[in-house]
């Protein structure tokens, strides 16, 4: 079979798109790529459409084994990158033959990278997207993170066209971040007291970090509602449960929950968390809806 062959998968390597919608009152959650700046100008280096499936990997020492001439991407967190041994730059596009090895080696600056072929993967869609959710068990390949041996379909490309990201919108992988933060309608359900410390206090990533949600220890804090009814959960909401200590939900969060929410970070300093590791900072600024409307739409013209 035609396509990437998977020789070392390493240990969290997933296919991911955009991710599905319009099933959350089934149960069914989102997933996509965590962090949509990189995996967009991947796609967009190949002149695919920015949607289109590509590999999302979380840990170094992969290395895939190309069957069928086409062209690459790379971009996301630092690391180094090799075709067929020779060292080279990410955040480009490169073209490759048949019997070309590809390896990502040690991650050093952030925490996803990201790697697509020319029009994608030749695989099936499962509720509207190929992205995988091993929770469901939808996506991918059989919902299920990649393993040794697995073969990526594709349709060989021969045309080649030397693409680079431009270095002035090379994303900048730093330990400590501010997520910009629009109060819920629950708002006022927090004294004073609890949002002052909310915004001035700084948050550590714990290891309780992944594609659901993003667990921060720090100061606690308390709100007065006792009791809440489970309701639909957004992309960025930021729970309060029990012990004060707030959540991040991200793109695979459950469909509902019972928790307070605080606010709900905007969704483009999302896309900046998904490159944090445990034990990083973050800091929390409010900001309007207006104003958060017009950066997600500057995001979305960037491509």
């Amino acid at each position: 079979m035609s396509g990437l062959e998977i020789i070392k998968a390493g240990i969290y390597s997933t296919i991911q798109d955009k991710g599905r919608f319009s099933y959350m009152h089934l149960g069914v959650t989102n997933s996509g790529f965590m962090d949509e700046y990189a995996a967009f100008a991947c796609n967009k280096l190949l002149k695919n459409e920015i949607h289109t499936n590509l590999l999302e990997i979380l840990f170094p020492n992969v290395i895939f084994k190309v069957k069928a001439e086409t062209t690459i991407a790379i971009t996301g967190a630092k690391c180094e990158f090799f075709i067929n041994n020779i060292p080279l730059d990410t955040w480009q596009a490169y073209k490759v033959k048949a019997s070309d090895e590809i390896k990502i080696g040690k991650i050093q600056e952030g925490q996803r990278v990201y790697l697509a072929v020319k029009d994608g993967f030749d695989i099936e869609k499962e509720f509207g997207s190929n992205s995988t959710s091993m929770k469901e068990k939808f996506g991918g390949l059989n919902g299920d993170k990649l393993k040794n041996g697995d073969i990526l379909p594709y349709k060989e490309s021969t045309t080649f066209i030397k693409r680079k990201w431009k270095k002035s919108f090379l994303p900048k992988y730093e330990k400590e971040i501010v997520l910009r933060v629009i109060l819920s309608y629950q708002y006022e359900d927090f004294d004073k007291e609890a949002l002052d410390k909310f915004f001035s206090s700084i948050y550590t990533i714990t290891p309780d970090f992944n594609s659901m949600a993003c667990k921060l220890d720090g100061e606690k804090i308390s709100c007065n509602i006792s009791t809440l009814v489970s309701e639909a959960i957004a992309f960025g909401s930021i729970q309060i449960p029990k012990d004060g200590k707030p959540i991040i939900l991200l793109k695979e969060r459950q469909t509902i929950g019972g928790y307070p929410k605080i606010g709900t970070v905007l969704n483009i300093d999302c896309f900046k968390l998904a490159q944090m590791k445990p034990g990083y900072k973050v800091r929390f600024k409010k900001i309007g809806i207006e104003e958060a409307q017009q950066k997600a739409k500057e995001f979305l013209l960037t491509f």
